[in-house]
């Protein structure tokens, strides 16, 4: 077995010289500009080798580019949304402040208009108390605000003041269960008191059974207990229920105030009765 493997020298390197006869031959008879045989055979392989590397390097390249281009793309993205973000803060900002522009003309305007003494205040915040239901304001004794003063709005009555200290004060909003207004439904002038009843709700008390009130109608206030300017918005009527006994009737108020939404309020200093807010004329004629 190991005489089968052994190889001879002298026959292999024979069999060379005979396989390269015809291949010299070839050689010499070749003209002078025509190439080598043998670097035929390596130029192809040395073609395929550059091409494949020539492929390989611009398949790199072009790889790495669009990484490169992704990592940029997604910086420039993150710094864009950046930019995107405090321009909508500036934005919200600018309408906010545009917004209260409007609302501190609009209380100039009424506190000039308007025929009683006003003291403008802020709301300070929501005063959670398990007896009542009040907001506090930034103004105080100090300010010429006193307790039993009526607190009003643009729109209508929120209700008065239940404490008053010397830079802030509480003020007991329509709602309460304790707040009671002097009111007449401004259709009609049927008189009543207006009364809190739950969180959003209001009643309506001591109507006549006769008295003409319905649904939608504005209960306005009387001005008979010098404290709300006459004619002033205070609620409007969303039940009536009469019985078939009793001498009165059910009538159910959804004030014109939300208490919750309030930003700016006015405290009557002073009120002058003689005749009522021309903004409740209007309401008159929308009613």
């Amino acid at each position: 077995m190991f005489n089968f493997f052994q190889i001879d020298i002298k026959k292999a390197l024979l069999i060379i010289f005979v396989i390269s006869l015809p291949l010299l031959s070839i050689n010499l008879q070749r003209g002078p500009d025509e190439p080598a045989w043998y670097l035929a055979p390596v130029s192809l392989v040395s073609g395929v080798v550059v091409n494949g590397y020539a492929n390989f390097s611009q398949g790199v390249r072009s790889t790495l580019s669009t990484y490169v281009n992704l990592i940029d793309i997604k910086k420039e993205n993150r710094l864009l949304t950046r930019e995107l973000d405090e321009l909508k803060a500036q934005l919200n900002q600018l309408e906010e402040l545009k917004l209260e522009n409007q609302r501190l003309n609009k209380a100039i305007d009424f506190q000039q208009k308007a025929p009683m003494k006003l003291v403008a205040a802020k709301v300070t915040g929501l005063d959670l108390m398990l007896e009542h239901r009040t907001i506090r304001i930034n103004r105080g004794t100090e300010h010429g605000v006193t307790k039993g003063q009526a607190v009003i709005t643009f729109d209508g009555v929120v209700g008065y003041i239940y404490n008053a200290e010397p830079r802030s004060s509480q003020v007991l909003v329509l709602t309460d269960r304790y707040a009671v207004i002097d009111g007449i439904v401004q259709r009609t002038r049927a008189r009543g008191i207006v009364a809190g009843r739950s969180v959003d709700r209001c009643q309506l008390k001591y109507l006549h059974r006769s008295d003409d009130v319905v649904v939608g109608d504005l209960v306005v206030s009387s001005g008979l207990d010098n404290i709300f300017p006459k004619g002033f918005p205070v609620a409007r009527v969303i039940s009536v229920e009469k019985k078939n006994y009793g001498v009165t009737q059910k009538v159910e108020l959804e004030p014109v105030v939300d208490p919750s939404r309030l930003e700016e309020i006015f405290v009557v200093i002073r009120v002058n009765n003689e005749e009522p807010l021309q903004m409740t004329q209007t309401t008159k004629q929308g009613g």
